[in-house]
């Protein structure tokens, strides 16, 4: 037997018993109610895929504070009420046997006014983000750019949302640092244009993402804290980090130094092998821990990245929209159920 076999239990060091390594990624849904609070719907739908056969969940991006948010109707993490009504989510996905995780999000510059309940929008700089918002059909804010001293805060509002998480019974947390969000926004040369300790140089655009990260760390233990990253990723063409190989070489290894053991490299689409999939070549050399990655990858082109050891655990999206039973597809050679875009408007 194939020790590795992307639908077989595994027991994993840090997550414990898993159903399969499939993991189902974090997806904007929208669908959170009014008060930005999570519902049965969502219950039902995280809990679906768990079911059959998913072993890790990933919810969808949720604000750590009304501050942070940037899209309609999406869940936060923050209030009495937002806790109680996640409480339902996990012990949904735990009864059908899954861990879950709370995909903890700040949007920075990627927001406006109509989804912040009037908090100021800010960013590693004082530019707006380029093109139009598809959520509101207007350009995105002119953001703030944030004084050094009140880094300390921005942290300190991920960790109070990883510790609310913890009250909502999730098993871990995994703080968004990728696509264009506010962390991505100080990685990412192209946005980041400070002259202060937080840019310019490839050590100090990771800064503050290292902070953040080994704040939740000290809280919740590295078998609770996963980080998501995309140094490559698919926006109207392959769009890269600047000096993408610089960075990992440094990056990486200082997750490792901080004590992070989960890391999730994402791209977008079904783009894996010119954007997450190329990444996550780079970066296995330095990372000798948990290496979560796909993009809608076939049943055996997942395998063969498992037997590479390029992954460890294959995340899914569009796929497992689709095809809530995805795992028992795969396992008996079912035909699968295409994606159409219609089903980003259902929660089933």
């Amino acid at each position: 037997m194939n020790e590795r076999d992307l639908l077989a239990p595994v027991t994993h060091p840090l997550l414990g018993a898993l159903e399969s390594r499939v993991v189902m990624t974090a997806m904007t849904r929208s669908f959170a109610g009014a008060g930005h609070l999570a519902t049965e719907e969502m219950a039902a739908y995280y809990a679906r895929r768990a079911t059959h056969g998913v072993g890790l969940v990933l919810t969808e991006s949720t604000a750590i504070a009304p501050a942070a948010d940037g899209f309609p109707n999406a869940p936060q993490i923050y209030s009495d009420a937002q806790i109680a009504s996640w409480r339902a989510v996990t012990a949904a996905v735990h009864d059908a046997g899954s861990p879950i995780f709370s995909q903890l999000l700040h949007c920075g510059r990627i927001s406006h006014s109509d989804y912040t309940d009037g908090g100021e929008i800010v960013s590693s700089t004082d530019r707006r983000a380029e093109g139009i918002n598809r959520r509101n059909g207007k350009e995105y804010a002119v953001p703030r750019r944030l004084d050094r001293a009140e880094l300390p805060g921005i942290y300190e509002m991920y960790r109070r949302a990883a510790l609310r998480a913890m009250e909502s019974d999730f098993d871990g947390v995994e703080i968004h640092l990728a696509h264009g969000y506010l962390p991505d926004q100080f990685l990412d040369a192209h946005v980041n244009d400070r002259t202060d300790d937080y840019g310019g140089s490839v050590e100090n655009r990771c800064r503050f993402a290292l902070e953040l990260t080994e704040r939740v760390l000290a809280d919740l233990g590295p078998a609770r804290v996963m980080v998501r990253i995309s140094p490559s990723r698919w926006m109207n063409g392959t769009y890269d980090w600047p000096d993408l190989e610089e960075m990992i070489a440094h990056l990486i290894p200082a997750f490792d130094q901080i004590g992070l053991r989960l890391l999730d490299v994402s791209g977008a689409r079904s783009e894996y092998y010119t954007t997450s999939g190329r990444v996550i070549r780079l970066v296995r050399p330095y990372w000798p821990h948990t290496l979560v990655g796909g993009a809608s990858l076939s049943h055996a082109q997942a395998q063969a990245e498992l037997d590479a050891g390029l992954v460890d655990l294959v995340t899914y999206g569009r796929l497992l929209i689709a095809n809530p039973d995805l795992v028992e597809r795969f396992r008996t050679g079912a035909p699968l159920v295409e994606y159409d875009a219609h089903l980003l408007d259902t929660l089933v």
